[in-house]
């Protein structure tokens, strides 16, 4: 969850192509906050943290709504999209056929929380189905969770790029230097999740890999958000990096955090 949250908040002074796409900028000043992709990365594990083990399909769903809306009226100005802020405050909220990236943003617990690729994939499916439900953004959710899954379980890069090609048919074939000129803000699955997959495997270590993916540009937060909690499954989090990030946090984020890693180091059993 630290990737995640540090992407999302690094990221978040360029989003909107308000970088020079540099891989050289001061990595935290007074911009660097958190924004709805922090809170619905707080939501979804929070949620998650709280369902029984094998909980089946209607009970993740519900689960994943409640702390959703919840999170949600506590932060109602981090900066959401405007259906998805609607869903927010709906009574029966129902999914609205989005292939944006907000599935893919959101879904990086899920790769730590389960211990078979299949369920893996089975609860992103469901965190990106109670809004995201269209084919798109489905596939985005659960290629990322199933990255981090594969990432902390410790397969290589190759392995993921192959498993990500093979299952989820996203081209990766081009390089960052490639994809940089012409990229722009944009905000749907299929034109941000292949971008954060590209950014992951060029980057060098966890501060070269979020430096490479905000050099990249576009919808800045949400694809450093993505390729954090990514780098976070290979290399870890520098402890710098989780105390700057503990610095910008509230303390009920910082409460999920720390049952988050309780429950995947086994220490809060």
């Amino acid at each position: 969850m630290y990737g995640a949250i540090l992407g999302d908040m690094i990221g978040a002074p360029y989003e909107f192509d308000r970088g020079d796409k540099t891989k050289d900028f001061e990595m935290f000043n007074d911009k660097v906050k958190f924004t709805d992709d922090s809170v619905m990365t707080v939501a979804v594990a929070d949620a998650l943290l709280n369902i029984p083990e094998e909980a089946d399909d209607d009970t993740v769903k519900e689960a994943v709504i409640k702390s959703m809306q919840k999170w949600g009226d506590k932060y109602p100005w981090a900066g959401y999209g405007q259906r998805f802020f609607r869903w927010l405050w709906r009574k029966n909220p129902q999914p609205y056929g989005s292939w944006g990236n907000g599935s893919a943003m959101r879904v990086s617990s899920v790769g730590w929380l389960f211990d078979r690729l299949e369920e893996t994939r089975r609860i992103a499916r469901l965190t990106a189905e109670v809004t995201h439900n269209h084919p798109e953004g489905i596939k985005g959710a659960e290629s990322v969770a199933a990255a981090i899954y594969m990432l902390r379980n410790g397969k290589s890069k190759e392995e993921v790029k192959k498993y990500v090609t093979d299952e989820f048919c996203y081209d990766l074939s081009r390089t960052c230097d490639e994809i940089r000129p012409n990229y722009h803000h944009v905000e749907s699955c299929q034109e941000t999740v292949p971008e954060t997959f590209t950014a992951f495997f060029e980057g060098m270590d966890f501060e070269d890999t979020i430096r490479t993916a905000v050099s990249l540009g576009g919808d800045c937060d949400t694809l450093t958000c993505i390729t954090g909690g990514m780098a976070e499954a290979f290399y870890g989090v520098p402890d710098e990096f989780k105390n700057e990030c503990n610095k910008r946090i509230p303390d009920d984020f910082t409460e999920v955090i720390e049952k988050f890693y309780g429950r995947i180091t086994g220490d809060n059993q």
